[in-house]
């Protein structure tokens, strides 16, 4: 059975984030969301109007992947360069404050637990769900590419 391991980041995260949209009721954007940049090294707010549905995404995946992980860390790897202009770019961290409230909703939603002081870590269910949608996506991409098949 494939895992999110076996197919492509980019698609697995959109089908994911599509899901969390139509059949996840706690999943949803709070009201200062589209006024807020992701982080102090961007300088404008984010185009995608689904963008709170991706970063959701795309922070169960990366539980899965590198779990148990804790939000300080998260930062980090959702952090970027500071464009200083005539000076140097120095490293910055991802907004903390989107990053909780996403893992407070996938709490909420049985997808995501805390781990003691270790941070935190996928469930059953979410667990399920990314496996589920892994094998969707596998069946798809190898029906289109057949060559893929192994």
């Amino acid at each position: 059975m494939p895992i999110p391991y076996d197919v492509p980041a980019p698609i697995l995260i959109d089908t994911l984030a599509q899901y969390l949209k139509n059949n996840v009721d706690e999943v949803v954007p709070p009201p200062w969301s589209s006024f807020v940049k992701t982080g102090s090294h961007v300088e404008r707010r984010p185009q995608n109007p689904d963008w709170w549905f991706t970063r959701c995404a795309s922070l169960l995946r990366k539980i899965y992947i590198k779990g148990p992980i804790g939000v300080a860390h998260l930062r980090a790897q959702y952090g970027g360069r500071k464009d200083g202009g005539a000076k140097p770019e120095h490293a910055r961290m991802g907004g903390g404050a989107i990053i909780r409230k996403a893992l407070q909703q996938l709490e909420t939603a049985g997808l995501v637990e805390s781990s003691r002081n270790e941070g935190r870590v996928v469930t059953k269910e979410g667990r399920q769900l990314l496996d589920s949608l892994s094998t969707e996506i596998k069946e798809k991409l190898e029906k289109k590419h057949a060559k893929q098949k192994k």
